[in-house]
């Protein structure tokens, strides 16, 4: 099988599942959001940068190494998977302990109890990481999907009958632990690979070398982009961190979500190209475009039509949450842009650079928090935007220097998608508050999205948008 048709037969899954995950996780959000109140769903947010924190730990960027090693070998697999789950232990026993002080923190003595059954999900994780390393390895995106989405399924209708029973904020803990156990239940039925009784310290050094560097950076980037949840939680209420939570996740369901999505089969794609600059640059363009293309639409309609949005899905009493969500589709808007970036520096085995810029936009994260916390909640959502735009220009910069593609050759690609949109947005503006502001949420929301989605597509046919044009070729294809 082509490398083109290897790719594009991974993305079709790899969508498969994330969107699909996304949707059912989206529709059992939606119900408890309905059932569920904010200040819940914050005591949840108030734990995720703990839980962040040890998942980061677990994985100790030895996954990744496994991905790129053409050399591995059963006991290479083995010895990262008993490392793996040597770690959770170990990471759930801190947690079982610290569980009082996480509570005291934030002055919410349930969270004790919480924290210690929310978290038995890392030692259940642990299970599975190497199994599904295994998969990515051989961009074999279906069975991931397979597994996947009936997880969410089991997990989120465990999740609803516990919410509509009473049980309040724990149906969001056992939902989490419900899924996570089907997922690796399944993982190994499907993946036939069980560990062979082998850690070899050779093999550890060497996939450890490779990533703790990857490990210091991505531990260092979930604290901080959990930290301000960790402000919002320590300085404001618990409801304020649950509407802070909802807007995060209704900007993160188009963003993030696609550009994971890609790059789960990027990563393994552009190791295989590493050593040819040019097509490496060349196939990093085209996905960067493909990903601004498909974003940049749903963010800014999502951003016009938020109160209604919001309103209709989550009732009145999330729609405090509307101003963040906002402010935040501006950062959603840059995240593609920065985040990949970083794939560069990974393919081509510079974890020490990947760990020093890192450190470098945490600084400013700190110095961003220290002034807008006395000033508000939205203080603080637009100084992440601010540290966003920076964060581009530096990750851009490596990039630059190691396939000759700079922060301002990328934005002159990406700039006329952001327009393009922007333009569409406009007339959906316009549409709604000249025309449709007296009708209902659920007209303005269709009318809206059917009139950007119609001109989107057709402005961009009929203009022979070149993103456009590769994607309908790799439909046809597929």
């Amino acid at each position: 099988m082509s490398l083109r048709r290897k790719a594009t037969r991974g993305l079709v899954w790899t969508f498969t599942q994330q969107f699909g995950n996304q949707l059912i996780g989206f529709l059992v959000s939606l119900i408890l959001a309905r059932i569920l109140m904010p200040e819940q769903f914050g005591l949840i947010g108030m734990i995720s940068v703990v839980m962040a924190v040890a998942n980061s730990l677990l994985d100790g960027g030895t996954t990744n190494s496994l991905i790129r090693d053409p050399d591995c070998e059963e006991s290479d697999y083995s010895t990262v998977f008993f490392f793996h789950f040597g770690v959770s232990i170990l990471m759930y026993g801190m947690i079982y302990i610290s569980s009082p002080l996480i509570a005291e923190f934030y002055e919410q003595p349930v969270l004790v109890k919480i924290t210690r059954v929310y978290s038995i999900s890392i030692i259940i994780n642990a299970l599975s990481i190497v199994q599904f390393a295994k998969l990515t390895k051989k961009m074999d995106f279906k069975t991931q999907t397979i597994i996947s989405i009936p997880s969410v399924i089991f997990g989120g209708v465990i999740g609803i009958w516990m919410a509509y029973s009473g049980y309040g904020v724990w149906s969001l803990v056992f939902s989490n632990l419900a899924t996570v156990k089907v997922k690796t239940i399944q993982i190994w039925g499907y993946s036939k690979w069980i560990p062979i009784f082998a850690f070899e310290r050779d093999k550890f050094l060497k996939h450890f070398d490779y990533g703790y560097k990857l490990t210091i950076s991505d531990l260092l980037n979930r604290i901080f982009n959990n930290i301000f949840l960790i402000a919002i939680g320590k300085y404001f209420s618990a409801a304020q961190v649950g509407f802070y939570t909802r807007a995060e996740t209704m900007n993160q369901l188009p963003v993030r979500n696609i550009s994971r999505t890609l790059e789960k089969v990027t990563f393994p794609l552009f190791v295989s190209i590493q050593n040819d600059d040019k097509r490496l640059k060349r196939v990093y363009k085209q996905i960067m475009q493909m990903v601004v293309y498909v974003v940049s639409p749903f963010l800014i309609y999502l951003a016009i039509l938020a109160e209604p949005v919001f309103r209709f899905l989550f009732t009145e009493k999330w729609l405090p949450a509307v101003p963040y969500f906002q402010i935040l589709c501006v950062t959603g808007l840059i995240y593609p842009l920065h985040s990949y970036n970083l794939d560069i520096l990974n393919v081509k085995g510079r974890s020490d650079l990947f760990l020093k810029i890192e450190i470098m936009k945490k600084l400013l994260i700190l110095i961003s928090l220290v002034i807008t916390v006395p000033m508000g909640i939205k203080e603080i959502l637009y100084g992440q935007v601010i540290i966003s735009i920076i964060a581009f220009f530096i990750n851009a910069g490596y990039t630059g220097k190691f396939i000759g593609y700079n922060a301002f050759d990328q934005l002159k690609d990406v700039i006329p998608l952001y327009l393009f949109s922007c333009a569409i947005g406009v007339a959906v503006f316009i549409l709604d508050n000249k025309v449709l502001y007296d009708q209902s949420d659920i007209i303005r929301i269709f009318s809206g999205g059917f009139v950007g989605l119609i001109s989107y597509f057709g402005l961009s046919k009929i203009f022979k948008l070149n993103i456009f044009v590769e994607l309908n070729k790799m439909i046809a294809k597929r």
